[in-house]
């Protein structure tokens, strides 16, 4: 069996209602699949994090160095490729564009084995996983306190046992969205906080002080990720747990958050840190620093699938008889193509998903879905 052909896929839809986390306008959901294809006609998906055009070039740089070669060699293609680039960049696209290719390979190697890869991984830990819904964005044209607040209350009432918000607009306006989410979702419910690297390092510990009689499970991205000692500075200075990661792509960017006490809670993403044959290098250094990992996730129902196989086969840490269960990220906010580019949605049942346990990613592609919204194939 011999990789024989490589595609990209841009998927692409004008939201018609823009909105925006700290860092971030969203006026469509754009996100880029890889499609590997081998000449037996076993065919694997994968998904990069991040901006679509951009990593659909890079996945273009490397496609020449798989064509031919074995795809079941995934550590030999893995570092073949991360060396391609590595001159040009450690992390950012060249990460996330090896990703979505790692993905599809290891889904080719599922369906190879016809197991699931959770399987190859190690071994099924669990078959369900409890959610959590990330959403409350600054929608355009709407009142962010009371828009955030009746998102998440519906959240709840959904089934989900936690939810997460987005702040870093301003200290006193993001206190006041805090405060109305918690009493929208009363006491039980669990409760998150995003910064998306918002705030400056006196901003972030002045809302965490605040806002920590509020019962906050984690405060994530205070500061730019490149600000390490800021990230310490943080953690000292409030009492939130600190969570982070989901740009520090790969071993090398976790090595130094990890062993100087940046965070609390690692959140590598599976589709950016370097696909599955990275992020298991991330969370046993994760291990090794007694930091809890809760992986990022944010995409098409590819990204899902690909996460939820990581997450069945994560080892509790500590082991012990009643263990610290992992909890999922599964988004909320408007994406059309999110479900609908594979046969069978994943969705939660009051608040819990069930991991898929077919071979490779354990999900079939609806190519009627992702002609609908694809712009083309992109090699």
């Amino acid at each position: 069996m011999k990789i024989s052909e490589v595609h990209t896929h841009l998927l692409d839809y004008k939201l018609e209602t823009a909105f925006e986390s700290a860092a971030t306008r969203f006026t469509r959901r754009q996100h880029v699949l890889v499609e590997i294809i081998c000449d037996d006609g076993t065919t694997g998906w994968g998904e990069c994090l991040g901006p679509a055009q951009p990593n659909a070039a890079i996945v273009k740089a490397y496609a020449p160095n798989l064509i031919g070669r074995n795809p079941l060699d995934t550590e030999v293609l893995w570092q073949g490729l991360y060396n391609l680039l590595r001159d040009q960049g450690q992390r950012g696209l060249t990460m996330t564009a090896l990703s979505g290719i790692d993905v599809a390979l290891w889904d080719i190697k599922g369906h190879h084995f016809g197991v699931p890869v959770s399987v190859l991984l190690g071994g099924r830990v669990r078959d369900t996983v409890k959610a959590y819904a990330t959403g409350s964005f600054r929608r355009d044209g709407v009142d962010r306190i009371s828009d955030n607040a009746e998102e998440c209350a519906a959240h709840v009432a959904a089934g989900f046992h936690a939810v997460k918000i987005k702040i870093g607009f301003g200290v006193e306006e993001d206190l006041a969205v805090i405060k109305a989410v918690r009493e929208a979702i009363g006491t039980h419910t669990r409760l998150m906080i995003d910064a998306n690297h918002g705030y400056s390092i006196q901003e972030a510990i002045i809302l965490g002080n605040r806002a920590a009689e509020f019962d906050i499970d984690w405060f994530e991205e205070p500061v730019i990720p490149e600000q390490l000692d800021a990230y310490r500075r943080v953690r000292a200075g409030q009492p939130i747990p600190v969570a982070g990661g989901e740009t520090w792509h790969g071993r090398f960017a976790f090595r130094e958050p990890l062993e100087t006490g940046c965070i609390d809670i690692a959140q590598p993403d599976l589709c950016g840190t370097g696909g599955f044959s990275e992020m298991r290098r991330v969370v046993d250094m994760a291990a090794l620093h007694g930091v809890r990992v809760v992986p990022h996730v944010w995409g098409t129902a590819v990204q899902i699938a690909a996460s939820l196989q990581f997450v069945s086969a994560l080892l509790p840490d500590p082991p012990r008889r009643n263990p610290i269960e992992p909890i999922f990220e599964f988004d909320r906010t408007h994406n059309p193509f999110r479900q609908a580019i594979v046969t069978h949605p994943i969705e939660h049942e009051n608040g819990v998903i069930a991991i898929p346990n077919k071979p490779g990613l354990g999900i079939e592609i609806n190519r009627n879905a992702l002609a609908e919204f694809a712009i083309g194939d992109l090699e």
